[in-house]
Order: C-alpha cells, then structure tokens, then sequence
C-alpha cells in the first residue's frame, strides 16, 4: 500500500534570500538533525548567466530502526540522492529526493520546495509531498512503514523549528538582508550562493516517504499557521490526511465543498483513515444536497407548537468556549408532539439545532482565539417518565439519532445528563446501541442531586450560568413545555400517509448498478428539439453514463408521466432494455459520448432530441482495474488507488424533460443547459447546438 503525505503551506515571515542564508547552515550535516550523518556533493551545474545552481547530493542517515532489523537488511545507514534547483531569478528552491538504498524494494519519493509567498514578496512558503511504497522488506513490511512514517512526522515537526534556528543566529549576527540576485551585477548575487547544497528531505530527512507535489491553486493547500488558528494542534499525518481529502472534493465535487472544520470531523470520527472518511463524507453530502440542507436555516420556519412545547434552547457557552444547549427533555411532551406534529417536524427542528451548533462553534472560535468545532448539551431528565417510552415516539427518536449520527460526527463534545430517574437506564438501552462508541464516551450521567456537588456542573459550566432550575442564578429562556392539546393531535390516517423517506420535499430519486446490470431510464419523445437534462451524483463505485436512441420501443410495462407535451417516461429499472439481437447503428445509436464517471463525481448536463423516439438513459457499473492506464490523469490514478473493492455502484439522479419552447419556463433546466459541469462533449450535431444557443438567448 501507498502512504502518502501533502503538507500544508508553511510560512516563514523573512525574504527568501535569508531564508537560503539560514538554510544552508544545515549541511553538510547538522547536530540539531543526529539522524542527518553526513553528504556529500556528487555533481553541480550553473546556468550561463549564473541564474539557476543544480546540485546533486548523496546523503548519509542513520535510521532509528531495532538493531535485529538493521542486521537482517544487512546494512548500518541509508543513502539518499537530492537534487536541489535553485532559480536566484524566479526565487525559488525545489528538491527533489528519492533512495538509493533498497530502491529494489523501496520506493520512496519526495518533493519539497521553498517560493516567494504570493501576497507578501518578502515572505518565504514552504511545500513538501511525500510517497513510500514498500514492496518487500524481508517479511518485515509493516514495521518497516510504521517506522518510517513515524521517523517522517518526527522530522516534518523538526523541520521548521532549525530553519527558525538558524534565522535567529543570523539576526544575532547582525545579517538581516541579503540582496536579491540581478543578471547585471556579479556582486549582487546572495553570499550563499556558491555553498547552497541539497536537503536531506526539505525540512523533514532523507529517508523519508515522498511523492510529486500536487500541482493545483494556491487555495488548493492549507496554510499551517490557519490549521493551529482554527482548526486546532494536528499531527503531520493528520494535516496531510485533511488537505488531500479536501483536493480530492475539489476536483471530483465540481459544486459547494463543506467547510474545513467540518471535513475534519469525517476524519476524526474514522480515525483518519483516509478510505473510510472518504466514503463517509460522501454519503453525507449526498444527503445534504438531496434534501437541500444547507438552506435549512434560511428557509424553515418552526412551527408555533414548537415554539410553545419545544423544551430547549441555546444557553452561553461552558469553561471551554462551546456553545451550550440545554435541553429539559423531562418536561417536554415527546408523545403529543409526534402526534400532532409528526416525526419529519421533530427532524427538521433537531437538524436546524445541529446547523445552529456549527454556526455558533465558528461565531465562538472567532470570539475564543482557538478552535471550537463542537458544543455542550445539558440535558434535564427530572419528569422523565412511560409516557416518554411511547414506542412511536422512541421510534422517531432512534430514526433522529440515527441520522445525526450519519451526518453530524464529532460535534458533540459533551453531553452532561442530570436528574435521570430510575426509568432512564430503559431509555439508555434503546438508544445507546445507535450511538457511536466516541460519542457515548462523552456522557456524563448524574443521577438525584449529584450534579450540585464537586466533580458537578461547576466542573464544566461556569457558576454564573447554571440554569435557575438547576439551583443557579441564570435565567434559561426555554418554553415551561407541558401536555401537548390532543385537539392538536393529527389523525391515525395523516400518520400512516407519512412519506417513508427522510425529508417529504426530496426531489432526487437514487439506484443502484450491479456488475453486468445496467440501470436505465426509457423516455419517449414526440417533438423534436426537445431538451433531456440530468443531475446525478455517484455515491459509491464508478459508472459508466450513455445515451442511446431507438426507434422502437422496448417491452415495458408501466407508464408514469415525466414531463408534459407528450414526453413520457416509461420507466426506470435495473434491466437491459436494449435487446441483444439489437444491431447499434441500425436498430439503435448511440447519441451522447460515454463518460466514464467517478465515486463522488457530481454531473449536470443536458442533451437536445434530434429525433422523436425513444431515448435510453443508461448507467453501467465500471471496473476500475478495466479503465486504468498510465495515460489517466492523476486525479483518476488517486480515485482509482481510493477504490474500494466492490460489484455494486450507487447513484442518486434527477431528470427532467422539456419542449424547446419552456427553455425560459424552469431555472433549473436553463442552467443544467448552459452548466459548465457537464462533462459530456459530443452532444448533438452542430445544427441542434445551434439551435440551443439561438433558443436559450430569446
């Protein structure tokens, strides 16, 4: 398996010239670095006009590895060849390393390099990329990873420190300027110019995993400074695992990304493997964008039974900075409330209380100076009763918990539980298998008066804002709650007609593809020029997405109305509707390229009928072992090395069918034509893009 590493940028706030100055101090070797032994300069070149030094450098080092291992592999140190590029012109240093020693076995690559920072010409960003791939190392694969990834994250922290070292010697010195390079004047050249050697490793050693640097905007890469700012202390490992999950949506996720902060909590709550975070957090945006989540602030409004009987609100903030919610779940009518309001009504309202939590933790880590990314949840269990046990109440409760569990993790940073009566051990044993084993790590459980006492309340809150109900001072603006009207109460028949989905307004439909089974959509089209559009996301696996025409129509039952003006669809089911005596250029064609699209890829697109007919949308599983080869670009080699093994493709679709004439008559469809996410090149024939431009500009 292939480690990787992508670190963020790195900023020192001194002009690149002293940054060299300082730079060079570290060779040939250095004592802040003991496992840097020695190097030794096997080949150097300079331009004509004395611009750009190459140099080449064999290094020696020794690493911290059990002696059993270094007398297996039969060797005592590690050899290393660098190659450094020094432009003085572009003034920029880039380093390129890669082993010497069991290269056979081994494969380790690293990039690094020093540039002018792109806001301030007199500060210096430092990028490093790294890959170890072990083949075979005597049967001792996996120590040998863990050792050299743990030997990698030990020098990246390192790194920086010497660099800042041996600035601060400079200074001392009274060097704090050296000129910048001109071709006109020998004597302008920096004085480290002639001794500048190779890094063992940029700012990390030799002997450490490397790859090629991703090459993207400068937006693509975090600034170190703004991880500890608002992310908080990461370990090197665990920054690079954020920056490449966030390339890697911005380069499949051709949409709204989420936020840092809440990437982050994906790959806390999996531990930083990269795989699983990935599919993790896909599922989720999936989610959110069928049921439009990201407006659910701005656009629901609670209902007054809510207002009046909901028993809960957002009180200041604990000893740690995070948003507090208290939560009086004892006195608040679970039972009347699904009743009359439904279990979808009680789910908006705990979503809408989740995205209120995330606003507020950015409001607070602002406020605070440090990073707040979950909040506190105080909750009052005193009336908690049977009546609270009402099995379609806890229904909706474990449905609730299940869903912020899928697509909330790490935001809870602490529950504190008091006065919970005999009857919440019932409680807890119906819910507690839904909730993930971090998360039950934070319940704080004080039964009668406990909480009143040290090692209470006061432990986490500060005095002063400990609710009135609870024996403090502080005034809690939350709803007294009470027995909800069953004159309110909804009937048994609006009950049973629920939608059995997760919000009532979703407009995506979604569908699996198994190997060797296609998914398709016959659509009948009686206008020509008339306008097929679709929107799909591929939650899971890679697809295959085609477009084919016929003439005749393949047997299908059902008929359900998609569109008006006698455009049809005739059904959508995991079945191949072409037949397979089916000639393709007589009896069918093909009118849309094939695109081949990836896990988490978003699509939009659109397709002008030529002809009246029937058009075929169709989604077919794709192996990735069968599209890789080396002329991929290297986002398809990172999806492909991502892949999770599977015969099963997931996707979630919407389409949508319009008579030339309604162009104007839906935004939506308006924009999937003009969307410059479709990856779909060969469209129509010239004449029907033609007469989309001429259509789309009335």
């Amino acid at each position: 398996m292939v480690q990787e590493y992508q670190s963020p940028v790195r900023v020192y706030k001194y002009p690149f010239e002293l940054v060299m100055a300082a730079y060079v101090r570290r060779f040939p070797k250095c004592a802040l670095i003991p496992m840097f032994v020695d190097s030794e300069v096997i080949n150097q070149s300079r331009s004509q006009d004395g611009s750009v030094l190459v140099t080449e450098r064999r290094c020696t080092i020794d690493v911290d590895a059990p002696r059993l291992l270094k007398r297996i592999a039969g060797v005592e140190f590690l050899y290393f060849i660098q190659k450094n590029t020094l432009n003085y012109r572009n003034r920029t240093l880039h380093i390129e390393v890669h082993n010497e020693t069991f290269s056979n076995r081994v494969m380790v690559r690293e990039f690094c390099s020093y540039t002018v920072h792109p806001e301030n010409e007199d500060w210096t960003c430092f990028e490093q990329a790294a890959s170890l791939d072990i083949k075979s190392f005597f049967g001792f694969e996996s120590t040998a990873e863990k050792i050299a990834m743990k030997q990698y994250a030990s020098s990246i922290k390192q790194g920086k420190e010497i660099i800042e070292h041996h600035l601060r010697e400079l200074q001392e010195e009274g060097l704090t300027h050296i000129p910048r390079w001109t071709a006109s004047a020998e004597s302008a050249r920096p004085t480290f110019s002639a001794a500048i050697p190779v890094n063992a490793g940029g700012e990390g050693q030799a002997g450490n995993p490397a790859t090629e640097l991703v090459a993207g905007s400068p937006d693509d890469k975090l600034d170190a400074d703004y991880i500890r700012r608002y992310l908080g202390d990461l370990t090197p490992l665990q920054e690079s695992c954020l920056i490449r999950l966030r390339q890697w949506l911005q380069e499949t996720h051709k949409g709204k990304i989420p936020k840092d902060q809440h990437v982050l909590r994906f790959l806390r709550a999996r531990d930083f493997n990269m795989d699983k975070a990935r599919e993790f957090l896909c599922q989720s945006l999936t989610w959110r964008k069928q049921h439009q989540v990201d407006f659910l602030l701005d656009t629901w409004e609670r209902p007054q039974l809510l207002q009046d009987f909901f028993t809960g609100a957002w009180h200041h903030h604990d000893r740690d900075g995070r948003p507090l919610y208290v939560l009086r779940l004892g006195q608040m009518d679970t039972k009347g409330l699904v009743r009359a309001l439904g279990e979808e009504v009680l789910l908006r309202q705990v979503l809408s209380l989740n995205e209120e939590g995330l606003r507020r933790c950015e409001e607070n880590t602002r406020v605070f100076g440090r990073p707040i990314s979950c909040w506190t949840c105080l909750m009052d269990l005193d009336g908690l009763n049977m009546r609270h046990m009402w099995r379609p109440g806890v229904k909706a409760l474990l449905r609730i918990i299940e869903v912020v569990e899928a697509n909330y993790p790490e935001t809870l940073g602490r529950l504190l539980i008091v006065r919970a009566p005999r009857v919440f051990p019932v409680l807890w044993t119906l819910v507690s298998p839904l909730i993930d084993e971090n998360s039950r790590k934070k319940f704080l459980v004080y039964a009668g008066n406990d909480y009143q006492g040290p090692g209470g309340l006061v432990d986490y809150i500060d005095r002063e804002i400990i609710p009135d109900f609870l024996g403090g001072a502080c005034l809690c603006d939350i709803p007294d709650g009470g027995t909800v009207p069953k004159s309110l109460y909804r009937t048994a028949e609006q009950l049973e007609s629920e939608e059995n989905c997760l919000l009532t307004d979703c407009i995506y439909k979604t569908a699996n593809i198994f190997k060797g089974t296609p998914f398709e959509m016959l659509i009948e089209i009686t206008e020509a020029s008339s306008v097929i559009t679709w929107d799909f996301d591929v939650s899971k696996g890679d697809t295959v997405f085609n477009i084919y025409h016929s003439k005749r129509i393949p047997q299908l039952p059902k008929k359900d109305t998609l569109g008006a003006h006698g455009i049809t669809s005739l059904g959508s089911m995991n079945t191949q509707l072409i037949d397979k005596s089916w000639v393709l250029g007589q009896d069918y064609s093909m009118v849309q390229k094939a695109l081949i699209c990836r896990e988490g890829e978003s699509i939009q697109g659109s397709h002008i009928t030529r002809w009246p007919g029937f058009y075929i949308l169709q989604w077919r599983f794709h192996s990735s072992a069968a599209g890789a080869a080396s002329s991929l670009p290297r986002v398809d080699d990172v999806l492909a090395s991502l892949q999770v093994s599977s015969h099963k493709c997931r996707i979630m679709y919407y389409t949508e069918v319009l008579a030339s004439n309604d162009f104007r008559g839906s935004l939506s469809s308006l924009e999937s034509c003009q969307s410059g996410f479709s990856q779909l090149s060969a469209a129509t024939t010239t004449s029907n893009q033609s007469h989309a431009s001429s259509t789309l500009s009335r």
